[in-house]
């Protein structure tokens, strides 16, 4: 049996400790972190962003497949992928914990562990945070800090008609990872002694329990000093992301149905589950993926960017905001969104 230390046993302030040692700040603007009645940031003239998340069993996570220390990683990169949609650094964050008797110190721990990966691989400082006792499972509420040139933030409602879209990485591959995950579940709970068959999904089960945000498509951006005209990370879909784009920015839009990037492993899956392929792409969610737009005289250059595909255009809000297909048939772009509930009933009714 592995050890089981009682939460109790440590009292609140000794279980902080544990949670806290093993991080160490890393950016000069933590002046003070953990360890005292609030933190103390110091920002030399720049842009301070904020986020936050709340995340509770049953509706954003499922433990009987999510590991805990995937949980801690995926709960801390959610928060990171907002500041840089909003073209900023995460710099600082905060963890508070509603926790059930369920759960031991070495599954905090455990929990930790992940939160801690996330912030070495992002360069992000722990700064505090707050626990409390849950009768309802386990809770988590992020918030994370980040900074920006003023000059370089950028807002969703500043894209202008003719403006390129453009979109990072590939869709739908987080939401067929869940899809898959949930199938596995339920044959499982039918035959306990049925193993989980995932040979060959590996890509689609990383997006859904360890998605990354894409700190390196900001960096390239930088780099090439490029500074979208309106952008925001793809939490809910595709759809509901671009809408969410054209209603602040007073636009209407046009997406091409065969330039959405959907990797192979996702094509496959939707067919084993005899979904709709573009569907999935443009409803998911999760993908964590950014989505920008580009003024038209950039179109060389986002040729040139390595990971960003083009998919379509802004056009006047009165033209509306439309998919054209393969066969050149028009439809209107609906904000389906994504949520754990409406994946599992789709499910639970295939």
């Amino acid at each position: 049996m592995p050890e089981r230390t009682e939460i109790a046993s440590l009292g609140e302030f000794g279980f902080i400790r544990r949670l806290t040692q093993t991080f160490s700040n890393k950016n000069s603007s933590t002046i003070k972190g953990v360890g005292d009645d609030a933190a103390v940031l110091s920002y030399d003239g720049k842009q301070t962003l904020v986020t936050t998340d709340l995340l509770l069993e049953g509706i954003h996570f499922d433990l009987i497949y999510t590991p805990l220390k995937h949980l801690g990683y995926k709960a801390a990169v959610v928060n990171f992928s907002d500041i840089y949609a909003m073209n900023g650094t995460p710099k600082q964050l905060t963890v508070s914990l509603g926790i059930s008797k369920r759960f031991s110190v070495e599954d905090i721990d455990t929990l930790y562990e992940g939160l801690h990966l996330a912030c070495e691989q992002y360069g992000v400082d722990l700064v505090g945070g707050d626990t409390s006792a849950s009768v309802t499972g386990l809770l988590l509420s992020l918030t994370c800090i980040g900074e920006a040139e003023k000059e370089s933030v950028v807002y969703r409602n500043m894209a202008k008609e003719n403006d390129l879209i453009c979109v990072s990485g590939d869709l739908g591959a987080a939401y067929m990872g869940l899809q898959l995950l949930e199938r596995e579940k339920v044959v499982f709970a039918g035959n306990p002694e049925m193993q989980p068959d995932f040979s060959g999904k590996d890509y689609l089960l990383e997006r859904q329990l360890k998605p990354e945000a894409r700190k390196d498509i900001i960096e390239l951006l930088r780099e090439k000093q490029i500074i979208p005209t309106s952008m925001i990370d793809i939490s809910d879909g595709l759809s509901s992301e671009l809408l969410h784009l054209c209603t602040q920015s007073h636009t209407g839009c046009r997406i091409y149905e065969d330039r959405i990037p959907i990797d192979y492993q996702t094509a496959v899956m939707a067919e084993e589950f005899n979904m709709n392929l573009v569907t999935a792409a443009l409803n998911g969610g999760e993908d964590y993926e950014l989505l920008f737009t580009m003024p038209m005289s950039m179109h060389e250059v986002i040729d040139s960017l390595e990971g960003v595909t083009l998919i379509g255009y802004m056009t006047r809000a009165e033209l509306g905001c439309r998919l054209i297909t393969r066969d050149e048939q028009e439809f209107d772009l609906k904000a389906q969104g994504w949520s754990m509930e409406k994946a599992i009933n789709e499910l639970k009714n295939q």
